[in-house]
């Protein structure tokens, strides 16, 4: 049985990534793959109990080493139960976030040392990383206008403007050192346009 592919989604907040998470899904399943869709921090019941700890507004403040490490329990976690039997099954894993987040949130948007996520990486994932990892990019100020119209807001999605600055520049940072594998939606224009980006983006990896 041929190893499935791994596919992840990035970008920051407001880009659209669960919309185009579902239509991603569609056209891989259009394609006659089978597909399993999860999303980090989470994708198991372990993992979920993280998540809601890293995004809830809590009285403690949690310390970025905190949070770096919750962030890998999570994904050992995950990549454990989920990514890893189904890639070994033949399923392509198709995971909204994964640790080119990591590198974006907590090495650009906390300013930590990236050879601290590095090593995390090597130990956690051992030689796991993904085939293609689609970037949703859109300017800070239109993607937290989208954010500010859902309502109550999460413990990332309170920081500043700064800091989401410092996310999109290192997700962008990483795309330039990875052009093979992390590929530039524009997600600031028409939903019918970024999603013809996304098809074009997907066409090597089916062929």
């Amino acid at each position: 049985m041929n190893k499935g592919k791994f596919i992840t989604l990035e970008g920051g907040e407001g880009v659209g990534k669960s919309t185009n998470l579902s239509y991603i899904k569609q056209l891989l399943e259009n394609a006659g793959k089978k597909v399993v869709t999860t999303r980090e921090p989470g994708g198991t019941p372990f993992a979920e109990k993280i998540r809601q700890l890293l995004l809830e507004n809590a009285d403690e403040a949690i310390s970025e080493k905190a949070e770096l490490l919750l962030m890998f329990a999570a994904r050992a976690q995950h990549i454990n139960q989920v990514i890893e039997p189904a890639l070994a099954e033949g399923r392509w894993v198709l995971c909204d976030r994964f640790t080119d987040a990591t590198y974006a949130y907590q090495g650009g948007g906390r300013s930590m040392d990236t050879s601290m996520i590095e090593w995390l990486e090597d130990k956690v994932q051992e030689t796991l990383r993904p085939d293609l990892t689609l970037l949703l990019d859109a300017p800070v100020t239109v993607g937290m206008g989208r954010v500010d119209k859902r309502g109550t807001l999460d413990r990332f999605e309170q920081e500043k403007l700064s800091f989401f600055t410092k996310v999109r520049q290192t997700y962008l940072e990483r795309a330039q050192q990875l052009p093979e594998i992390i590929k530039i939606i524009n997600a600031d224009q028409t939903l019918d346009k970024v999603q013809q980006e996304i098809r074009l983006s997907l066409q090597d990896i089916l062929n």
